[in-house]
């Protein structure tokens, strides 16, 4: 996969189709994950610190770990700009370096479809789970206009796209079973395609499909929780 740059992330910002797909994906995945004050959360994959920045704000005891140190620099800075505590590191999903049962709540958004071995990696945040904890996944959905244009640029020599997994919400509540959690709910978001003149019309109908099918949705979230007693659990 290619290097994704800091700067890539704050261009998409900028414009109002990422504005604004930004923030519906974030409402979707903070409202699953609940009240956040006290919390001890892991953000696996933090990028430049965008849901990090989110829970710490919330009142939260924020974790963000991602491979890159260019990001990890971003979420830095972005975080002493608005005077924010959060501990950054470098670490792989698939490796983390926590001890069991660490945190409150994992958010782990669009990171699973870069991974190699998600089974692993979706076991690996269970095992930082504390019991009676959530996982909030977040990823790209598998049958969306979105998915469609990212296949074509990866077909077209795009090697963040090429390489890049797209899952349905069974394929994701799959995963997190398979780890021994217990999935809570699953919805859908991003139902516009990635044009921004008509997302602008669909945005404010966009919860409606949501509530039906996530079939068509470009982001899919999963909550799942930890059972209080680990007996069964795959670690």
């Amino acid at each position: 996969m290619e290097a994704v740059l800091p700067a890539d992330y704050a261009h998409w910002r900028q414009s109002t189709l990422g504005k604004t797909t930004e923030r519906i994906e974030q409402d979707l995945v903070l409202a699953f994950a609940g009240p956040l004050a006290g919390k001890r959360v892991l953000d696996v994959g933090c990028g430049d610190g965008a849901y990090a920045l989110s829970a710490a704000e919330r009142g939260a005891q924020v974790v963000g770990v991602d491979t890159s140190r260019e990001m990890l620099e971003a979420a830095r800075e972005r975080a002493a700009s608005k005077g924010l505590e959060i501990d950054l590191r470098e670490g792989d999903i698939q490796w983390l370096p926590f001890d069991d049962a660490s945190f409150d709540i994992v958010l782990a958004v669009t990171v699973l479809c870069f991974v190699e071995d998600a089974t692993e990696a979706t076991r690996e945040m269970a095992r930082v789970l504390s019991p009676g904890g959530r996982i909030v996944i977040g990823e790209l959905g598998r049958f969306s206009t979105w998915a469609a244009w990212r296949r074509l640029r990866g077909w077209l020599g795009t090697r963040t796209w090429r390489g890049a997994r797209f899952r349905s919400a069974g394929e994701l509540a799959r995963l997190a079973t398979a780890a021994g959690l217990v999935v809570e709910r699953a919805r859908g978001a991003i139902y516009y395609p990635p044009v921004g003149a008509i997302a602008r019309l669909f945005v404010p109908f966009d919860s409606l499909p949501s509530r039906i099918t996530t079939f068509g949705a470009a982001f899919i979230a999963v909550a799942a929780r930890k059972p209080m007693s680990d007996q069964g659990a795959t670690t």
